[in-house]
């Protein structure tokens, strides 16, 4: 028998999380689009600021949409050879920190034999964000990556590594500077809109043209850390259900 108020069915602690994937590798733009709705169902797994419309984090981790980015990338004046990289960064909103940091990212992928292509501005729109969202959002720009020779899918994603390593090292005074990812195969759509704001504040995801054949989502449920841009999930490699509480006891 049930005693006193408590009802274990009435409290939600933590985040949620999901996986979509085309059993033979097919990409399509509608599986993303199911994967924002499953994410949208979900979304009284994450928190919600006292505003209504800023969520504790939320975002997809998708699988490189090649055909995409080569017709973006063209509209920019970039051509992208047969192997190549992207990376989605956050960077400050002034031009000259900005500045600051693209250079040494730049200088950071030069010294592992790479070469950067350019860079992309992602068309956003803030309609669709909390005032909290907008007191701390980052500026969002990706960033195209390509080596002098032709190496193995391993060996540039060791370099890929080595770079965004190198980079957040010179540029750890910048507490908000982030790589949400920098790879040859996967990128990553993240921040603090509501899960069903995704495709409205990133106009790529609205795009029919982008198309995956694999999804990771993420809702976040913030418990013992103040939600910021770079803690919205998936990370680059991990999507977890919970808090990772022991970073600094150990």
């Amino acid at each position: 028998m049930r005693t006193g108020l408590y009802n274990p069915g009435d409290f939600k602690d933590n985040c949620g999380f999901g996986l979509l994937a085309h059993l033979e590798g097919e990409q399509s733009h509608e599986l993303l689009v199911t994967a924002i709705k499953s994410l949208t169902c979900m979304t009284h797994r994450g928190g919600i600021a006292a505003d209504g419309k800023t969520g504790d984090g939320c975002g997809l981790l998708i699988q490189k949409p090649d055909s995409f980015l080569r017709a973006v990338a063209a509209e920019g004046g970039i051509t992208l050879p047969q192997q190549y990289a992207v990376g989605m960064l956050f960077l400050d909103l002034d031009d000259a920190v900005c500045a600051e940091q693209k250079a040494a990212v730049e200088t950071a992928i030069s010294q592992q034999g790479l070469k950067v292509l350019g860079w992309r501005v992602v068309p956003t729109s803030n309609d669709c964000l909390g005032p909290m969202a907008l007191a701390c959002i980052p500026r969002f720009e990706q960033i195209f990556v390509a080596a002098d020779e032709a190496l193995e899918d391993e060996d540039f994603s060791v370099k890929l590594y080595y770079a965004r390593r190198f980079a957040e090292k010179a540029l750890a005074h910048h507490p908000d500077f982030y790589i949400a990812s920098l790879s040859e195969s996967v990128l990553s759509y993240k921040g603090l809109m509501m899960p069903v704001d995704l495709p409205n504040f990133y106009a790529d995801l609205g795009d029919e043209r982008l198309e995956t054949a694999i999804c990771v989502f993420h809702q976040r449920f913030s418990t013992n850390t103040m939600p910021r841009w770079p803690l919205a999930q998936p990370f680059r490699m991990l999507a977890h259900n919970g808090e990772i509480n022991t970073i600094q006891g150990n």
